[in-house]
């Protein structure tokens, strides 16, 4: 039938005269160029299986994603951390002149306390052959400020008030010679340190050491007993000397001509609970008058006005 069917999609070349195909590059078919372009898509989509995407603006084109950086592992071993060079500390700090100044009073204080407790230990020590050839040269160093005792373990301590007092006679300006009172020297200490926080050693110690020192070297009779009885009495007549030019006693100008010691001994009352009973009364031991050399009176406000 020559007539075709115009609903038909197919294609019909004419005929030949033999009504065959016409041979040639007509019988080929169709090229690539001449199919049609939907024909192509429809048979590419049909291939593929896959829709075209819609093409999307460049500001909305997705973006590369970088690969994952991958976490590190707590249990793999990590490098330690560089050590920091120690920074230095107590002398070796300082310059190099004052570590040889440091080195240098280091060595002296570690020289005089060698010597201090050397001369303490042949102080308490026994009697030996250093003692008695150096005895004065050890006891210059111990008294009266290292001076060593055991009342306080003795088996049964000191339980007594102690004051000592003294009284002088003075030359005043016009000549004559007076008699001072008594002076309390303990309770003129005990007053300066009470509220002190800060009180000095020889507002504590001197008075009581010195007296100490001589009760330990006279007898009952205030007699020496061995080499530093006379020490003891220099010492202790030295020290009231000085305490009796502080007071002013017998009034501006005045000196000392001669000075008298005695002290007041007091027991300590026991405690309401104790059944222990002891004696109220003071009992006095007065020493004998001692005169003043020059030299005494001259130390004595020589000490004074550089205090």
């Amino acid at each position: 039938m020559d007539a075709y069917d115009e609903g038909s999609r197919a294609r019909h070349l004419p005929d030949g005269p033999d009504g065959s195909l016409p041979e040639g590059p007509a019988s080929a078919g169709p090229t690539p160029d001449s199919a049609p372009s939907t024909d192509q898509e429809s048979i590419g989509q049909e291939s593929t299986g896959q829709e075209s995407a819609p093409q999307q603006p460049a500001s909305q084109a997705p973006t590369a994603q970088a690969p994952d950086v991958l976490a590190p592992d707590p249990q793999a071993p990590t490098a330690d951390p560089p050590v920091p060079a120690p920074t230095p500390t107590g002398i070796a700090s300082l310059p190099l002149r004052s570590q040889v100044v440091a080195a240098l009073a280091l060595a002296v204080v570690a020289v005089v306390a060698c010597v201090h407790l050397g001369m303490v230990f042949l102080h308490v020590a026994p009697s030996n052959t250093v003692t008695k050839q150096h005895g004065r040269a050890i006891d210059d160093w111990i008294y009266p400020e290292f001076e060593q005792n055991w009342k306080l373990f003795a088996p049964n301590p000191l339980q007594q008030n102690i004051d000592v007092q003294v009284r002088a006679q003075v030359r005043g300006a016009d000549g004559g010679i007076t008699e001072t009172g008594w002076y309390d020297l303990s309770a003129l200490d005990g007053a300066a340190i009470d509220g002190n926080l800060l009180p000095s050693h020889t507002q504590q110690n001197e008075l009581r050491r010195a007296w100490d020192f001589y009760i330990g070297t006279h007898d009952n009779e205030n007699r020496p007993v061995g080499l530093r009885g006379d020490l003891s009495q220099r010492y202790l007549r030295r020290i009231v000397v000085l305490r009796l030019d502080r007071e002013g006693a017998g009034g501006k100008g005045a000196v000392v001509e001669g000075v008298q010691v005695r002290s007041r001994t007091t027991n300590v009352p026991p405690p309401k609970w104790s059944e222990e009973k002891v004696s109220d009364t003071p009992v006095l031991r007065e020493l004998p008058w001692w005169t003043v050399p020059e030299e005494d009176v001259t130390d004595a406000r020589t000490e004074a006005s550089a205090g």
